[in-house]
């Protein structure tokens, strides 16, 4: 038996069911033990501007702008990625991702994996209002 696993992006589980785009969660799908990795895939307006933000209380994410441009809310700060950007959103950063724009933008987000992902994030409602 290999060492590796290989796994094709087609292959794992959306987990946005009805919303608009696609968001993977490769780490499980492909075996991960310490890394998590997620893809998604964004449509224009969607994200979470307006309904909520989030934040992460031990998780630090790295942010990879694979395609499109990306609005960032973090904390009460405003920025903009485009193709090939990276950013590092700290734990305890209030945090929500929006595509403005018409063609789809595609990230990658990278962070340590844990034992309960949901246990570590915190939501806040109304964080980026429309």
């Amino acid at each position: 038996m290999s060492d590796y696993q290989v796994v094709k992006l087609e292959d794992v589980e959306d987990w946005l069911g009805d919303y608009p785009g696609e968001m993977r969660g490769i780490t499980y799908a492909i075996g991960a033990e310490q890394v998590a990795i997620t893809h998604r895939r964004m449509p224009q307006h969607t994200g979470s501007k307006g309904p909520y933000g989030h934040r992460h209380k031990t998780q630090e994410e790295i942010v990879f702008v694979l395609a499109g441009k990306l609005q960032f809310k973090l904390n009460d700060e405003l920025i903009e990625l485009g193709k090939y950007d990276a950013i590092r959103i700290p734990p305890e950063t209030w945090r929500g991702i929006w595509n403005e724009e018409p063609e789809d933008a595609e990230i990658v987000i990278v962070s340590k994996r844990i034992a309960d992902p949901t246990g570590d994030t915190e939501q806040l409602q109304n964080f980026w209002p429309e």
